[in-house]
């Protein structure tokens, strides 16, 4: 495998900088410390906004070659990584997707998620080669996540990604005139100067997560996982996601626990399927085939069916507020 490159000097980056508003960290009293951290971190939320045309073109990108049979891989190496490989952990529960569907490729593998290998993020090859391992192919998409724009583990797997016709996706932290990255769509978060300088952990891994949770949301989103604010797709694995398998059943179609849960061991666990037999009256096979035909979406499956699902319940209002 080729040797790391000598260091550069990355001082120019914007990840790297010097933030003036901390010069005195180390001697400011700890509640405006806390202060100064707590204004700081609204910086993710702007950054993010900015980048929604880019993070726009990303969902609808990827949603499309993962409708066609593709997969999505988060690749990074540290901080970065370890969002990737998190988001991607979180989908399978969260949407009853494959664990192949979308997957976190981290340097240094599952050792690096407890302790630090950040060597290697400077084996440029070691990108592609990990890609390879996975079978990546043509057909899939590749989310290269490198807050200061420059590590070579992810600037090579773009590389290899672009050279076989992958969708290549780039999200870092500076601007592309600072650190150019090879892809088909630039997200850039802007988050600024770390107010401990260089620890990309802090403002630009916030922005990160944020922007992957986006990203995967909002694909899900696009392939039907989703009917109105509902996670129907929901694997009914532990007691608190039956829990809420059969509020959404009650909710979205009138259904009480009781019923509920019996209608939901009919279905086989599949809240989409119990969902459909309510509106429907068709048994869990037969609701199942029509949500097969609708690619798996419960809402071309019931206007297929020509039934719909009753209006969803007011949620109650708390006294302090949106939480």
């Amino acid at each position: 495998m080729t040797a790391p490159a000598p260091a550069q000097d990355r001082g120019h980056l914007l990840t790297e900088q010097a933030n003036p508003h901390s010069a005195n960290l180390d001697q400011l009293p700890t509640d405006q410390l806390v202060e100064l951290f707590c204004r700081n971190e609204l910086e993710p939320q702007r950054a993010v906004a900015a980048a929604a045309p880019a993070l726009t073109a990303a969902v609808d990108a990827i949603a499309a070659r993962l409708g066609g049979g593709g997969r999505l891989f988060y690749l990074g190496a540290g901080t970065s990584g370890r969002l990737g490989v998190l988001d991607a952990a979180e989908c399978p529960p969260t949407f009853c997707t494959p664990p192949e569907l979308v997957q976190g490729v981290l340097a240094g593998g599952a050792p690096a998620l407890l302790r630090s290998s950040e060597g290697l993020e400077d084996l440029q090859e070691a990108g592609r080669a990990d890609l390879e391992q996975r079978g990546f192919g043509p057909a899939d998409c590749l989310v290269g996540i490198a807050a200061g724009g420059t590590t070579p583990y992810v600037l090579g797997g773009l590389r290899h990604a672009r050279a076989i016709g992958a969708l290549t996706v780039a999200m870092a932290c500076v601007p592309a005139d600072q650190a150019a990255m090879p892809c088909d769509i630039d997200i850039r978060l802007l988050t600024g100067p770390e107010l401990l300088t260089g620890s990309t952990r802090l403002k630009a891994g916030t922005a990160t997560k944020m922007a992957l949770n986006i990203l995967s949301t909002g694909v899900m989103v696009r392939l039907g996982k989703v009917y109105g604010n509902r996670m129907v797709d929901v694997a009914v694995t532990n007691s608190k996601l039956e829990d809420r398998a059969l509020r959404i059943l009650r909710d979205l179609a009138g259904v009480e626990r009781p019923a509920g849960a019996a209608l939901l061991a009919q279905a086989g666990g599949s809240v989409k399927r119990a969902l459909l037999m309510v509106a429907t009256g068709l048994d869990a096979d037969a609701a199942g085939q029509q949500l097969q035909h609708a690619g798996e979406n419960l809402r071309r499956a019931l206007e297929a069916c020509g039934a719909s699902l009753q209006a969803p319940r007011a949620q109650p209002s708390s006294p302090s507020g949106p939480q």
